[in-house]
């Protein structure tokens, strides 16, 4: 809805009213007269009225330009069908708005999951590793460019597809992210963005069947399918090893391997692509021992040449772990925590952590999980690492 408003009204602020304003009058006149037929409809018809009286009220109607004021009025009850057809895209708009290329390339990502997708500026700044002051200045200066450049709210045409796809991927992908593993909170899971990125893939890869859209989508299905394994019923972490694998979703499983086929046949692939391969391997194997680490590590060698980030270098040392023993992947741990990167990263201390206790360093292993506490933000990952630190607290004593 708030994309839908965006794209008619053609300011941010704005259509933030606008949304407000027609939620407000909906509890009231739906108590009263029962759900329309289409709700969306009737919520963005709505706030476009509303934004036209709060206009009218300022004196500020006649300063828009024309065309804006005549789309106010393009969209009535009777043409439902299309305004629905319409508002099921505009997501897609304002994401390729938000990307595109007149804007600084760090602000795109983060002013697309700010204002498209709705997350906090806090759940951003964690995503990105930075301060919120600094993220949040980031926004403003991404929102200024737009209103300034008088950025178009629109797909771009099959040409200029390109030079946005990667911003616009990072864009989705770090909302699945955020919805596959909450940066804080009480859940570790929250369905509605996984669920909307994965929509946002589909919409995406049908607009554009780039083998790294397809690489995309493909991961963000692998994941996914072990949503119901992954936490508890009392909503705490179940680690991979754990998990009854029973459970997984074998039909997201055939459809992500399927894609990931597809855009490794290419031979045009890039990260994404890779990291749904190696989703894949773990998706394939009945259980913890019979997953092929090997083929796991010369993956992570190949993604490292794509994507240098210390995130993949921890997750690559993870498997080597896997598979040479707990040692080998600590050396390569230590190295990163040497560098300085990540050292306020909680999953590499608990990944630390975890390969210590593994290897029998008990008292090291304690200090590490309360160092990765200290670093948590998440209720769920909180009592998994207080779980871990009473169990060698007593092992200890």
């Amino acid at each position: 809805m708030f994309a839908s408003l965006v794209r008619v009204l053609n300011d941010f602020d704005l259509a933030d009213d606008a949304m407000h304003e027609a939620y407000a009058a909906a509890l009231e006149v739906w108590q009263r007269d029962g759900v329309p037929a289409n709700p969306r409809v009737w919520l963005v018809s709505t706030g476009k009225f509303k934004a036209i009286d709060a206009l009218r009220r300022q004196g500020r109607l006649q300063e828009l330009q024309p065309e804006i004021v005549a789309r106010l009025d393009d969209v009535a009850d009777d043409n439902a069908a299309r305004a629905a057809v319409e508002i099921e895209d505009d997501r897609l708009r304002l994401i390729f708005t938000c990307c595109h290329p007149a804007i600084d390339p760090k602000l795109q990502v983060p002013l697309t999951l700010r204002e498209v997708c709705g997350l906090t500026t806090e759940e951003i700044a964690h995503a990105f590793l930075m301060s919120k002051a600094t993220m949040a200045q980031r926004i403003v200066r991404g929102k200024a460019k737009i209103r300034e450049a008088n950025i178009p709210y629109s797909v771009p045409s099959l040409q200029d597809l390109p030079e946005r796809l990667d911003a616009v991927l990072s864009a989705i992908y770090l909302v699945f992210n955020e919805g596959y593993t909450t940066s804080q909170g009480e859940s570790l899971i929250r369905v509605d963005l996984t669920t909307e990125a994965i929509r946002l893939g589909q919409l995406l890869l049908d607009l554009l069947p780039d083998p790294e859209v397809k690489g995309l989508l493909a991961l963000m299905l692998l994941h996914e399918s072990r949503r119901e394994s992954r936490v508890s019923p009392d909503g705490d972490i179940i680690l991979l090893e754990d998990q009854d694998r029973s459970t997984w979703n074998q039909a997201l499983i055939a459809e992500g391997i399927a894609l990931v086929e597809q855009a490794l046949r290419s031979r045009r692939f890039g990260a994404y692509t890779l990291q749904a391969a190696i989703s894949a391997i773990h998706a394939e194997a009945a259980t913890v021992a019979q997953t092929d680490w090997t083929q796991i590590v010369v993956l992570y060698s190949v993604l490292r040449r794509i994507d240098s980030s210390p995130v993949i270098e921890l997750n690559q040392a993870v498997a080597i772990a896997m598979r040479d023993g707990p040692e080998s992947g600590l050396e390569i741990i230590d190295r990163i925590l040497g560098r300085g990167e990540l050292s306020l990263y909680a999953l590499a201390h608990s990944a630390r952590a975890e390969l210590l206790r593994r290897a029998g360093r008990t008292s090291e292993a304690l200090t590490a999980f309360q160092q990765a506490l200290e670093l948590a933000r998440q209720e769920p990952e909180k009592r998994f690492l207080s779980g871990r630190i009473q169990q060698l607290t007593r092992t200890l004593d």
